[in-house]
């Protein structure tokens, strides 16, 4: 008898998790959506601390205050690119048509549901969002949901080589380099988070920009868009800590170093070196993934939130932890084998039995609100991207390997 593949309980996951995400007609919650509560003009008066605290009291509130306070469950951007990701890896990894009219689906949703008010293609949240370095006004573009959006169009063309995917690829650029812009530093570019942006050194926003502006300068064949990556990725390699990791952002305000971000700003240079071909940033890539490895999970593969402290556990850690452990395996040969352990951990203790992912883990409370993007979505591109990698020979070999050693 075959012994049990922990790949079987990754694929229950997805299948448990497509389920109810279709069930739920691709709508659930946001993290940060507390302003969409008709209360919220009333009980803030507009003032943008009040809003702040509103926010972020909807947000870190141990259990879902949201439909008392009118929000309603809603579609996402940024979700929807995240499920398009996932369903193109299950198309590759099953061959089954209905991943791939799924996938299509999402992208044909984010093509409608485009902000058409700027020069391009871009995407921005479906709600207000306050927060210390200023107001991001409902639908206004970013480059972290832009580019992020950006990429799985470039998956899809490089995967599919659809025409159709390049061209958008081509108005996302578009707006990134006429309507973002980037700020010049002595030690690089830092591109604008938003068109009317005050955050101007912010490193996860910065290189997501310059990623997907190095990927789509291959295909379209524009060195001057690379020009302009290496100078964003410049910017924020200047500013890596001695330890390896990150600050979210060069202003002492934005002194703290998280999971989720750091592996933004690692895939994304990783991205850029690959794409590039400029190897300048090899030795940063390393450095700062052996600091990811070593410092954002325990033991058991419990994700960390902090640098410095692991609650609470946040499913954006969990997944954004899962797809870096597996899109930079190539630095570490355990990389695999403790993405499995994250996993595995996940859907263990934080997949509800009719199928979504909770929001976060206190030391004596679960929030279990279902949350899309911030959960759904990256939970469901992060599992098909390592049941992706667990499905070939070699993926099979190292996890039949690690199962053996946690055996007592």
């Amino acid at each position: 008898m075959n012994p049990k593949s922990p790949n079987d309980d990754i694929q229950r996951a997805l299948i448990g998790l497509e389920s109810w995400v279709i069930r739920s007609d691709w709508k659930a919650y946001d993290t940060f959506d507390g302003l969409s509560s008709p209360l919220a003009p009333i009980l803030t008066l507009g003032n943008p601390l009040l809003r702040q605290i509103w926010q972020q009291g909807v947000r870190r509130f141990p259990i879902n205050l949201r439909p008392v306070l009118g929000i309603k469950p809603g579609m996402s951007t940024k979700g929807m690119g995240f499920f398009a990701q996932g369903y193109l890896k299950l198309y590759q990894t099953f061959n089954r048509a209905e991943h791939l009219d799924r996938m299509r689906y999402c992208l044909d949703w984010l093509l409608d549901h485009r902000n058409k008010d700027f020069k391009g293609y871009c995407w921005g949240n479906h709600f207000d969002y306050q927060a210390r370095s200023g107001r991001i006004p409902k639908g206004i573009p970013t480059v972290v949901w832009t580019g992020l959006i950006g990429h799985a169009f470039l998956d899809a063309y490089e995967a599919l080589q659809g025409e159709a995917d390049l061209q958008v690829s081509a108005k996302i650029c578009e707006f990134i380099i006429n309507e973002l812009g980037w700020v010049e530093f002595p030690e690089g570019f830092c591109i604008r988070y938003h068109p009317v942006s005050e955050k101007t050194d912010i490193h996860n926003s910065n290189v997501i920009g310059a990623s997907f502006l190095a990927r789509a300068a291959k295909h379209l064949q524009r060195q001057d868009y690379t020009e302009i990556a290496s100078k964003a990725v410049q910017f924020t390699a200047h500013h890596q800590l001695n330890n390896g990791g990150w600050y979210y952002g060069v202003d002492a305000k934005h002194h703290w170093v998280d999971l989720f971000h750091t592996g933004y700003v690692l895939e994304s240079i990783a991205c850029y070196n690959r794409y590039s071909a400029d190897a300048t940033y090899e030795e940063c890539l390393r450095q700062g993934y052996r600091y990811f490895v070593k410092t954002f999970f325990l033991a058991d593969g419990t994700p960390k939130y902090y640098d410095f402290k692991t609650r609470p556990i946040d499913i954006q850690c969990a997944s954004q932890g899962i797809q870096t452990l597996v899109n930079l395996r190539d630095l570490d040969p355990q990389s695999l084998n403790l993405a499995v352990k994250v996993a595995l951990w996940t859907v263990q203790k934080m997949q509800d039995k009719t199928g979504y992912f909770y929001y976060r883990k206190y030391p004596l409370i679960t929030n279990k609100t279902p949350t899309l993007h911030w959960g759904q979505a990256t939970m469901f591109a992060a599992l098909a991207t390592l049941n992706q990698s667990l499905e070939n020979k070699q993926g099979e070999t190292v996890v039949r390997g690690c199962v053996a050693e946690d055996k007592p």
